[in-house]
């Protein structure tokens, strides 16, 4: 893995930190742990508070989702492995939007020292210097940040648009495509543009069934339904 210089924050493209940590499953190597899976790390700023209760409930009626993505879920704040144990048994006795019995059986690390966090640019002190904010990486199989989210304390995340950017990421890597604005799965897809004026014209020729253009610079490909 390659070291990040400095204290700086990890950027979109950086290999994703290393660090050991103890969690509520136990010690993990982190990434290598994780090696040739998707992983969502995401940090929330302390048990026992609302809307992180909201979010780990959202999280834990997801996990089946993103498993099915190969895709791992890896949660942290600062607070200590006691009490998120006692919160996460909280957890399970209460009922939100439907969603009740929730038992989160993904990792959360106890990070007092805030090790990790300031690894990963978690702690800002516009914020608050004892809390995490609500920060989400989005690391590939190789162990390469590919998305970061950052949110205030006061707001909690929008859990569809973190499937979507999985979802999107994938079809990216696989099919060597991008995705337009409000892209889901099924829709069509952006095939990258020309470096050079043949291959745009070609482009603007092409008159495949599965292709077409708005214009040379923006052209998409239909998906099969």
């Amino acid at each position: 893995m390659e070291e990040l210089r400095g204290n700086r924050m990890p950027l979109i493209g950086d290999m994703a930190p290393e660090f050991k940590a103890v969690t509520t499953q136990g010690e993990i190597n982190f990434p290598q742990d994780y090696s040739g899976k998707w992983v969502i790390l995401f940090s929330h700023p302390a048990d026992f508070t609302p809307v992180c209760t909201t979010e780990f409930m959202t999280f834990a009626s997801m996990a089946d989702e993103f498993k099915a993505l190969n895709t791992e879920l890896v949660g942290l704040s600062v607070d200590s492995l006691y009490a998120h144990i006692a919160w996460l048994r909280k957890i399970t006795e209460l009922k939100w939007k439907g969603k009740e019995n929730i038992e989160v059986k993904f990792p959360l690390i106890e990070d007092i020292r805030m090790d990790v966090a300031n690894k990963y640019g978690m702690i800002q002190p516009g914020q608050s210097n004892t809390q995490a904010v609500r920060a989400v990486f989005i690391i590939d199989p190789k162990g390469k940040i590919r998305t970061i989210l950052y949110y205030p304390l006061s707001m909690g995340r929008n859990f569809d648009e973190i499937k979507r950017i999985i979802q999107a990421l994938q079809k990216a890597d696989k099919d060597g495509v991008a995705t337009p604005a409000d892209w889901r799965p099924g829709d069509d897809v952006i095939i990258p543009t020309p470096g050079s004026c043949g291959k745009a014209k070609e482009r603007m020729e092409d008159t495949s069934e599965d292709k077409y253009c708005l214009d040379w610079f923006m052209c998409f490909k239909r998906e099969k339904k």
